[in-house]
């Protein structure tokens, strides 16, 4: 029994490593694939809101169809279940989901762009993003475990709806209907994926293999960060403690592609990494990956170059906006990729609510700073 003992535990490790591996790898493709492509949330609101371009919107769009059909498929083969993620939950924080997407959005803006386009600017020599970073985790740590993130719990999250049907679109059907989960979740995400195809392919001026490769490839690493840790990382029955485990999430739980909490993480393992408690994480794994892709892309490119704050003014923005997405980050329990891209491909509740805030302060500090450089000009 012994021996099994500790063959099993080289195994949980040897899995475990292989987890982190291939996270990582997905994240340097995603570097690579999105420096080289341009996708942004941010951007695509931008491009939008002020010049009626919905070209990259589509993009994101499409990224979105890729994944909840993928998820829906997986949740209907039982692969996977969306009520192992991070999102389920019998209550809607409304609250804190509702205004932390919208200091997220505000913050994105001020910023230059959310958590993921941060990553790749650093990547690409912008010291910026640094800075942006270094503040977004600091903020982010302290409404995670800090000063803001008793506030955060006393005052936001108590106040919710109650969830009697499901935190998902399609537990909700399976509620309604009678009909078993999966099939509920296979319909669901099916529908919902087709219903996106459907608004990105009726315009003409989108169909291009550079707009298809953009918006299938990102929704298809956000699809294979889902499948490596649900289906790759998942141990249904730990040999010390003989639960169910998914293997490198910071949660236990299973873990979509996010980005505000990893960067947290990786700045309290650096100031904290004495104390034995810190380890690597896949959403760290996912955030490194994408660094070191946009740096390969842009050594490739050649347009790899340092780039600093020239104004005072633009450093103090930069400071705003960095501090607004990892308070929101937080309270909205994600990112443009953890609540956006990835929450919403398992058609949570939580998930629109929380995006839908993300949109609103977007629109607010975009309509804000065209006012300003008006007043300006």
């Amino acid at each position: 029994m012994g021996h099994l003992s500790v063959i099993t535990q080289a195994a949980l490790q040897t899995q475990s490593l292989w987890v982190l591996v291939l996270t990582w790898v997905l994240g340097a493709m995603a570097g690579v694939l999105m420096h080289r492509s341009h996708f942004c949330s941010m951007g695509a609101l931008s491009d939008f809101f002020l010049m009626g371009d919905a070209t990259r919107l589509r993009q994101w769009g499409l990224a979105l169809a890729v994944a909840a059909l993928g998820v829906g498929l997986m949740s209907g083969l039982a692969w996977i279940s969306p009520l192992n993620s991070v999102y389920a939950s019998d209550r809607l924080p409304w609250l804190s989901f509702g205004l932390g997407g919208v200091l997220f959005g505000v913050g994105m803006v001020l910023a230059s762009g959310c958590p993921s386009k941060t990553l790749l600017r650093l990547g690409a020599g912008n010291l910026k993003s640094l800075v942006v970073l270094m503040v977004m985790g600091v903020t982010a740590l302290a409404t995670l475990r800090g000063l803001t993130g008793v506030w955060r719990v006393q005052w936001l999250d108590p106040v919710a709806l109650p969830l009697p049907h499901g935190a998902f679109i399609g537990q909700t059907l399976s509620r309604w209907t009678g009909w078993s989960q999966p099939l509920s979740w296979a319909l669901a995400g099916g529908l919902a994926g087709l219903g996106l195809l459907v608004w990105v392919l009726k315009d003409a001026s989108f169909r291009h293999a550079r707009n298809f490769w953009t918006g299938i490839g990102v929704g298809a690493i956000v699809l294979g960060v889902w499948w490596v840790s649900g289906v790759l990382g998942y141990v249904p029955e730990h040999p010390e403690t003989l639960e169910a485990v998914f293997l490198g999430t910071a949660s236990g739980r299973m873990e979509g592609m996010s980005l505000t909490a990893p960067v947290a993480l990786w700045w309290d393992a650096f100031m904290y990494f004495s104390d034995g408690s810190k380890r690597l994480t896949t959403g760290m794994a996912l955030a490194l990956g994408l660094v070191m892709g946009a740096f390969a892309s842009a050594q490739h490119e050649g347009t790899f170059r340092w780039e600093g704050f020239a104004q005072t003014e633009d450093l103090v923005m930069h400071l705003i906006g960095g501090a607004l997405m990892g308070l929101g980050g937080v309270m909205a329990l994600g990112c443009t990729f953890g609540q956006g891209l990835s929450g919403l491909s398992t058609l949570s509740w939580g998930s629109f609510v929380a995006v839908g805030g993300m949109v609103l302060g977007a629109w607010l500090a975009l309509a804000w700073q065209l006012r300003r450089v008006e007043r300006l000009a």
